[in-house]
């Protein structure tokens, strides 16, 4: 099969080309903190600079914003010891006729959902008297953030399209309809995703130094020194740390392994020339890329016969979670990847051997998106001088990780905790921990609103 070892050559990551491949990331890491702009990476400034600490006391709420649902939480914090009290949340779908029509009607809906959320609580979530509510807002879209409570919106992604938003500060549309509720609650910190993710690591465990999301997308998120930050031109932070939201999905380099199906499906993509990194490592596009080369073979090698199954030209028909199911097939007659062939591309009657092949192509994908996955976090390591041994005996940096690519993909998420290793080496491994820290977009958010409380200076 020329089409199945031309496809392994070209998707290779020998340890060497994923190390200039971190190299790369943590060049471009640098150009990005220097100037806005001075690269693909747009190391935003996120003026998150007190992540939790643990400490943190009282009942704070959280919206999370990121895609055709939204949900409202309520975090119940018990201070030094207590931890994480109780937490409720309610998730809510937005009608597709708000996604296109105006920002009043989209925040009024939000807005209505939040204040029935509050109505409904008992009597053990009282705000002490006098005090507003305070929330954080995850908004997973991209924003220009101006303050640690207030940014503009750049651009509408996934679907919704509401041109009176852009440009505008999305807190500040956010905050009119609370008031139009006549609801008392203040938005006390706006964050991304991976930043939320980033806090929710961190208010676990102190040692968390970076976050990573491997889901339909991707991103990291890390604790910089404010001091190596050229285009910071405020006030240093107390902390004198500041979290950068990376969008390293939009990393590129020469190094990077890339095929000819992956130039074709980004000149087929919404976003041509943009997010290539996301494009081969993240959940949207691995099945896509599995279909891909699964055509060539139809078309050039008559390998399912000497017609191209129709379904098999439709793009984005082979889902990740099923090339997953695939690739983590372990019946000897590799049954799983029969019936995915026959219900998903209607392709029946599969030979073991044509089956065999299939796997091969998502090991080759996963395996490729795995590894470099690792060499981007790799390149954070080096960027943070941690990837060699320091004398701080015992000391653990770990790396908080979400999304549903790590977490329901096994076989990548293997892959891609045995590949730092490889590139860290065995003894700085020992001090690197990936973790799993789970929904940081949702709680994340409540405890970044309690670390940033207008009350804390009060309290302390």
């Amino acid at each position: 099969m020329a089409i199945l070892k031309e496809l392994e050559e070209k998707c290779a990551t020998p340890t060497w080309k994923l190390k200039q491949v971190a190299d790369a990331m943590t060049v471009e890491m640098h150009a990005g903190l220097a100037s806005e702009g001075g690269s693909k990476l747009k190391m935003l400034i996120t003026f998150v600079d007190n992540l939790p600490t643990g400490n943190e006391e009282g009942v704070f709420y959280a919206l999370d914003l990121g895609g055709t649902n939204f949900r409202v939480l309520r975090v119940q914090l018990g201070g030094k010891d207590g931890g994480i009290i109780s937490q409720e949340f309610n998730e809510v779908s937005i009608p597709p006729n708000l996604m296109v029509g105006t920002s009043k009607e989209l925040f009024d809906y939000i807005a209505a959902e939040l204040a029935n959320f509050v109505a409904k609580e008992n009597q053990d979530f009282q705000v002490p008297p006098g005090r507003q509510r305070e929330l954080g807002f995850t908004f997973s879209f991209p924003v220009m953030q101006t303050s640690i409570a207030s940014g503009n919106l750049i651009k509408w992604t996934k679907g919704f399209n509401i041109d009176n938003t852009v440009g505008q500060d999305v807190v500040a549309e956010l905050t009119k309809a609370i008031e139009r509720q006549g609801l008392d609650m203040r938005v006390t910190a706006l964050v991304n995703d991976t930043v939320g993710t980033l806090a929710g690591g961190r208010y676990v465990n102190k040692d968390v130094i970076a976050a990573v999301i491997l889901g339909t997308g991707t991103n990291a998120a890390y604790v910089e020194r404010a001091q190596a930050i050229p285009k910071w031109h405020g006030l240093l932070p107390k902390s004198g740390e500041m979290v950068i939201n990376m969008e390293w999905g939009n990393f590129r380099s020469s190094h990077l392994p890339l095929t000819e199906y992956d130039y074709a499906l980004d000149v087929e993509s919404l976003n041509p020339g943009e997010q290539i990194f996301e494009k081969i490592i993240s959940g949207m596009y691995l099945g896509e890329i599995v279909r891909r080369v699964l055509c060539k073979m139809a078309e050039e090698a008559y390998f399912f016969g000497e017609t191209v199954p129709p379904k098999l030209k439709v793009p984005f028909t082979l889902r990740t979670p099923d090339m997953s199911a695939m690739h983590h097939d372990s019946s000897a007659d590799l049954n799983v990847v029969g019936s995915k062939l026959k219900s998903i591309l209607e392709i029946s009657d599969t030979s073991l051997q044509v089956r065999k092949v299939v796997v091969e192509i998502c090991n080759i994908v996963a395996t490729r998106g795995a590894r470099l996955s690792a060499a981007g976090i790799f390149g954070i390591l080096k960027k943070l001088g941690k990837d060699t041994i320091n004398d701080g005996e015992g000391q653990k940096n770990v790396i908080a990780m979400d999304g549903g690519l790590y977490e329901h993909y096994s076989e990548y998420s293997k892959c891609l905790e045995n590949t730092l290793e490889e590139l860290v080496g065995e003894d700085v491994s020992k001090s690197i921990v990936i973790e799993h820290s789970n929904d940081g977009s949702g709680i994340g958010a409540a405890l970044l609103a309690a670390s940033h409380s207008q009350y804390l200076e009060v309290d302390g």
